[in-house]
Parts: C-alpha cells; sequence; structure tokens
C-alpha cells in the first residue's frame, strides 16, 4: 500500500510544481503564450484520452506489469524532460508523461481490490489513496517551490525518478499480479474511436473555458462527442469491448459516477473563481492565495481518511448524501461573500465543501468498484478519473461560463462614466482586466471602475455558487433516494423488504457484500 502511495502521490505533485515552473523554463526555453499552454495542458489530454485504453489493457496483459511498465517510461520520460531543449521538445516530454501517467492511476487502484478482500480493509485503502491526492495538492507547491529556490527549473521534473525507481525495485516483490484470464484481445479500432471521442471533447471544453463560447472549440466538442459515439456503437457489437456498458447497467456504479463528475464540476468552478477572488480582488499575492486553499485540502485528506471508518457503520447513501449537504453549505458561503469581505469566506466555504465531499469521494469510489466484477476492475478503475478530467474542464466552461457572463452584464450596466470604449472592453474580459484597466484611469474613475468590477465579480460568483448548489442538491437527493438499501461496508445485505427501492440493482448491492 504504500508503494501504490507514493506512485499517487508523485503524479498528484506533478500537477502543480509545473505551474511554479512555468516563469523559469518559459525564459529560458523562449516559449510563446500558445507553447505554454501545450506545456501545462498536453499532459491532462493524454491522461484523459489513455485512461480507458489503460484501464482495459492492465485487464489483459496484467495490472502490475502494466503498471511497472508505466514507472519506466514516466521515470525516463521525467529525466529527459528535465534537459529540454526547446518548448517542441518538452511539448512531446509532456505528452509521453501523459500517457505514461494514464497506467498509473487505473493500475494502483484495481490492485487495491487485489490486496484487500475484506470490504472494511479495502474501503479503509481506497480512503487514504484518495487522500495521497490532497496530500500532493499540499507538497507539490512547497516541495516545487523550494526546489527551485536551490535548483533550475528542470530539477521539479527529476522528482518524478526516485518514486519510479522504488516502484520498480519493489514492486515485483509486494505487488501481486492480477488480470483477466479469459480476455480476447484488443481492438485497435475501438482505441482509435476512444482517443478520438475523448480527446477532442477535452481539447474543445478546456478552450471554450478559456476563451468562450465560440464556433471552433464547439465544433471540436461535437466532433469528439460523434466519435464518443461511434465507440459506444463500436463496444455493443464487440464481443470483447474495450469498455463494457453493461457496468453502467448499475445503477451503485452509474449514480456513483455522476457524484463524482458533479463534484469534480463543483470544484472546476469554484476553483476558478476562488483563485481569481483571492488575487484580483481581495488583493493577495499568488504564494498567499495558494496557502489559502490549504485548509480545504487538508480538510479533503481528512474527510476521505475518516469516511471509510464511519461507511462500516453508517449507510453510504446517508452518509454521502449527508456529507453533500455540508458542501452544499460551503458553496452556499460562495453565495453570500461580497467583495468588501475579504477572503475569509471562501477559506472556510472551500474548507467545508472539501470536508463534506470526503465520503462522496471515498465510499462512491468503494461502491463504483464493488459493483464491476474482479476481471473487468482495471477498466472500472479508469471511470472515476476520466469523471474527475472531465468535470474540472466542464465546471469552467459551464457554470464558469454563466457567473463571468453575469460579471460582463452587471460590468456593462455599471460602467463609470468617462471610461473609453477600448478601456470598458479590457475591463469586462476580466477582473484582472478591469483592475489593469483602472491604473491607466484617473484616480477618481479608476477607483470607481474598480469597485463596480469587483462587486459585478462577485455577482457572477453568487449566481455560480447558486446553481451549483441546486444541481448537487439535487444529486445527492437521487443518491440518497437510489442507494438508502445498500448496506454499511463489510455489513450484512439489506432485507427484501429494505432493500425493495433498490431492487433493480440488486446485483450491486450482493457486489458490494461480496468485492
Amino acid at each position: 500500500m504504500a508503494v501504490l502511495c507514493v506512485v499517487t502521490l508523485l503524479v498528484a505533485i506533478d500537477m502543480f510544481v509545473l505551474l511554479l515552473a512555468l516563469p523559469n523554463l518559459t525564459a529560458d526555453l523562449g516559449a510563446t503564450g500558445i507553447e505554454q499552454l501545450w506545456i501545462t495542458d498536453i499532459y491532462g489530454f493524454m491522461v484523459g484520452g489513455f485512461l480507458i485504453t489503460m484501464g482495459t489493457l492492465g485487464d489483459r496483459i496484467g495490472r502490475r506489469k502494466l503498471l511497472l511498465i508505466g514507472a519506466v517510461v514516466f521515470g525516463v520520460a521525467s529525466a529527459v524532460g528535465a534537459f529540454s531543449t526547446s518548448p517542441e521538445m518538452l511539448i512531446a516530454i509532456r505528452a509521453i508523461l501523459g500517457i505514461a501517467g494514464a497506467t498509473l492511476g487505473p493500475s494502483t487502484l484495481s490492485l487495491i481490490t487485489t490486496l484487500f478482500k475484506d470490504p472494511k480493509q479495502m474501503g479503509a485503502a481506497i480512503g487514504i489513496w484518495a487522500a495521497t491526492f490532497s496530500a500532493g495538492a499540499i507538497v507539490g507547491p512547497l516541495l516545487g517551490g523550494i526546489m527551485l529556490n536551490h535548483f533550475w527549473w528542470g530539477s521539479v521534473f527529476l522528482l518524478g525518478v526516485p518514486p519510479m525507481v522504488i516502484l520498480l525495485a519493489t514492486g515485483p516483490f509486494l505487488l501481486p499480479e492480477a488480470k483477466n484470464p479469459n480476455a480476447g484481445r484488443i481492438d485497435p479500432l475501438s482505441i482509435a474511436l476512444s482517443l478520438l471521442g475523448i480527446l477532442p471533447f477535452i481539447y474543445g471544453i478546456k478552450e471554450i473555458a478559456r476563451d468562450g463560447w465560440t464556433v471552433g472549440p464547439i465544433a471540436i466538442s461535437l466532433v469528439g462527442l460523434v466519435f464518443g459515439v461511434l465507440f459506444i456503437r463500436r463496444q455493443k457489437a464487440l464481443e470483447s469491448p474495450l469498455l463494457d456498458l453493461d457496468l453502467f447497467r448499475s445503477r451503485t456504479f452509474s449514480l456513483g459516477l455522476l457524484g463524482l463528475l458533479m463534484f469534480s464540476i463543483l470544484g472546476g468552478a469554484t476553483l476558478l473563481f476562488m483563485t481569481q477572488f483571492f488575487q484580483s480582488v481581495a488583493g493577495l499575492s499568488s504564494f498567499q492565495a495558494g496557502l489559502s486553499l490549504i485548509p480545504g485540502m487538508v480538510a479533503a485528506m481528512i474527510s476521505v481518511m475518516v469516511s471509510p471508518q464511519l461507511g462500516q457503520k453508517i449507510r453510504p447513501a446517508v452518509l454521502m448524501s449527508g456529507g453533500m449537504a455540508i458542501s452544499i453549505v460551503g458553496i452556499l458561503m460562495f453565495a453570500f461573500t461580497d467583495a468588501a469581505d475579504g477572503p475569509a469566506g471562501l477559506i472556510i466555504g472551500f474548507a467545508l465543501m472539501s470536508f463534506g465531499g470526503g465520503p462522496l469521494m471515498a465510499l462512491g469510489m468503494n461502491l463504483i468498484l464493488a459493483a464491476a466484477p474482479p476481471e473487468k476492475m482495471g477498466a472500472a478503475s479508469a471511470l472515476p478519473q476520466i469523471s474527475n478530467e472531465l468535470g474540472a474542464a466542464l465546471g469552467v466552461a459551464t457554470l464558469g461560463a454563466v457567473g463571468v457572463a453575469v460579471y460582463r452584464s452587471d460590468l456593462g450596466e455599471s460602467m463609470p462614466a468617462g471610461v473609453s470604449a477600448e478601456t470598458s472592453a479590457q475591463a469586462t474580459e476580466s477582473v484582472a482586466g478591469a483592475n489593469v484597466a483602472a491604473t491607466s484611469l484617473p484616480e477618481q474613475i479608476g477607483d470607481a471602475l474598480s469597485r463596480v468590477a469587483h462587486e459585478a465579480f462577485a455577482g457572477g460568483m453568487h449566481t455560480m455558487a447558486i446553481l451549483g448548489a441546486v444541481v448537487f442538491s439535487a444529486i445527492a437527493v437521487i443518491i440518497y433516494a437510489t442507494m438508502r438499501g445498500v448496506p454499511p461496508l463489510g455489513a450484512a445485505a439489506a432485507a427484501p423488504e429494505q432493500a425493495a427501492p433498490d431492487k433493480e440493482d440488486s446485483n450491486a448491492v450482493v457486489a458490494a457484500n461480496e468485492a
């Protein structure tokens, strides 16, 4: 378990340290703005695109074997990336790291189900695994800052080498092999269709989140959706599909994924508004804004570790929906924080939201894996991570877009007199743009522009939070109503009359107790 956590911690750290190194590597390599975006985004694109393929590949060739192969590629690519000589080289290395990273998550999570057969132990192990991501979010910026203060930007890439060496030295002895002995051969067309479906969709959504709902990104996303439909039709026709769609027949499985997706959507939107509020409204530095996120990360880490223990006595539906209620209280704090209130309300709200999401993350993932047959555990383990990747982008593109639209509308209606059309256009692009525009105006007009821009931004954040809270509340009610027949972790199955509301998903209940 410690070996698996080292790998998981590395993946989490890698997501955060690059952002710290970006200014230094940009100056050294001469990366343009577009190249900077590709350096940061290509890793996530590749991880999201290859998760299904790698999860299913692990079921066929062996999850330990795939994990070790991915570790070799990740370690070598990290070492090479540290000495990149051009932006193009670094982009290519980041793409390779993303493909290798797609082998690590599903392999580690599916191996947990092999190591721990007892439902209580498996629940605790999944909680620890999930907490490791929060730990990486805390350790990553701190460790990256130390490395960048003493060494060159490439040193942050070398952080990936020692954990991979540890895995390669200990994994063959400590980790059991697990695979589907009756798996058919992999269908190359399904792999191609999955990539053509996921990659354009993720790319399009991220471009929408960055540039708004313009024709180009929308068209790219629609292309991804078309290939996604073709992928689904292909899976229905295959005897050994790349992704077994029968997994989604389980309500437990589908609702668990839906809950994780919605929580990721909220996380993406709230992080977008929170970080902008900290820096552009409250006037915090980047370092102070990063520190302000730590209470929420710590709350999430504690919650996902405690939730499996509570889940042994409390039904998942009660615990998950109750946690979601706490998250909703945290989200609503965003709706009642005004521009003049300072960052305290958002820090507390984010902590409550993160703490309340712990049961959904830990127990939801546990129920997803319990509902999947052992021979398909690799593919099932990939889906929660895909929902997380898609959810963060969708949150910015949907809830974030709504909030931005409100900001622009409110600011346009309250624009101070004396502001030119050019300056007004700059201010309505973003609250950061409004702050910059205000410095070019006479003091009285500039102060007025900053004040109304901050108020308009708070109004957009209020709309985002209320809309998110309403949708999340609906998901919480659905989860409680549909899953209330599922017993606590490791408990005996519910009596038939108790499980009647969930009898369509009785197989999932049995699987949850026999996992």
